[in-house]
């Protein structure tokens, strides 16, 4: 959950938006926003995910291609870690494949 708070911070400053008025926009506390944003809070409600996917991935990463690609790959990165922990020979399966598939596309173009 500490990678998701910050992440969520991050865009959250870009945007130059305070924690304060971020947290009003999400109807939460201030407190419960800084909280989720250090990590130290273990469960988020699906609404309060939706508005924050509202609020700054879909109307800010959309005029920012480059920021959305950073988030994917860091999420993407997050999950194959989690898997790595869990199967281990999935996870290496799965970044063999990405490797691989990279490495065509770089031969091509």
């Amino acid at each position: 959950m500490l990678e998701f708070g910050q992440q969520i911070r991050q865009l959250r400053e870009l945007k130059g938006v305070s924690l304060n008025q971020f947290a009003k926009e999400l109807d939460v506390s201030p407190a419960y926003l800084s909280n989720l944003e250090k990590g130290k809070t273990e469960t988020i409600q699906l609404p309060v995910l939706s508005k924050i996917q509202e609020k700054l991935l879909i109307s800010y990463l959309s005029s920012n291609p480059s920021l959305e690609v950073d988030v994917r790959i860091q999420h993407a990165c997050s999950l194959l870690q989690a898997l790595q922990q869990q199967a281990p020979e999935k996870a290496d399966f799965l970044l063999h494949i990405l490797e691989k598939g990279l490495q065509a596309y770089q031969v091509r173009g």
